[in-house]
């Protein structure tokens, strides 16, 4: 077993996430790729595997449970965090990663390629400009902007009546909720532990008023 397969291992053993044999082996041949790519097309500022597991696997991955629907867009997705672990953890959802580079979607479909995923569209568009064909359950953002600028750029995407903005933080985002506009209001915040993370981590959840 490799010593990336004993850190997942290890970190999942401190969650109560329930992840197949295969899921696991496609979130090692993530970070695999994600450190190979790294070195030549500086995709993430982690340039350590076994910190990778830990930063972008398991932060990403932690929010699996709170999901709900069936189709999701990650905007400003980067080399497709959370997107990829969480189209790993779920198979039977759609997943849509947008970034408005281009070598991150490279990367990214590349990705999809060698791992069998068959659930991830990669977008390559300003978030703005993108229009889909069909609104999305979810709106997801991890290091993409203030969750102001989230729902205003991104207003456009999540379905009419159900669909949610959410947005992975780390300490309590207190200043950022003052900041909202006056149709989106926070529906739940929730504190999430992330194993041998330092620092707070929380997932907030925005919809519609009215």
């Amino acid at each position: 077993m490799s010593v990336l397969r004993e850190k997942l291992d290890h970190l999942i053993g401190q969650t109560e996430l329930e992840v197949s044999e295969k899921q696991r082996g496609q979130l090692v041949g993530y970070v695999e790729l994600l450190n190979k790519w790294n070195k030549a097309y500086n995709l993430t500022s982690v340039r350590d595997p076994q910190e990778m597991m830990v930063k972008h696997i398991l932060d990403s991955i932690i929010v699996s449970t709170h999901l709900q629907g069936k189709r999701f867009i990650d905007v400003g997705t980067g080399p497709g965090l959370p997107g990829i672990p969480l189209s790993i953890m779920n198979p039977d959802c759609e997943f849509y990663l947008l970034d408005s580079l281009g070598k991150r979607i490279r990367f990214i479909k590349q990705v999809i390629h060698e791992l069998g995923i068959d659930n991830v569209v990669p977008v390559q568009s300003r978030v703005e400009e993108f229009q889909p064909e069909e609104k999305f359950d979810a709106v997801l953002s991890r290091a993409f902007a203030s969750m102001t600028d989230m729902v205003e750029w991104c207003h456009h995407l999540p379905k009419e009546q159900s669909g949610v903005f959410l947005a992975l933080k780390g300490q309590h985002p207190r200043d950022e909720i003052d900041l909202l506009p006056e149709w989106c209001s926070v529906t739940d915040i929730k504190a999430l532990q992330v194993p041998e993370l330092d620092g707070e981590r929380h997932l907030v959840t925005l919809s519609r008023q009215g």
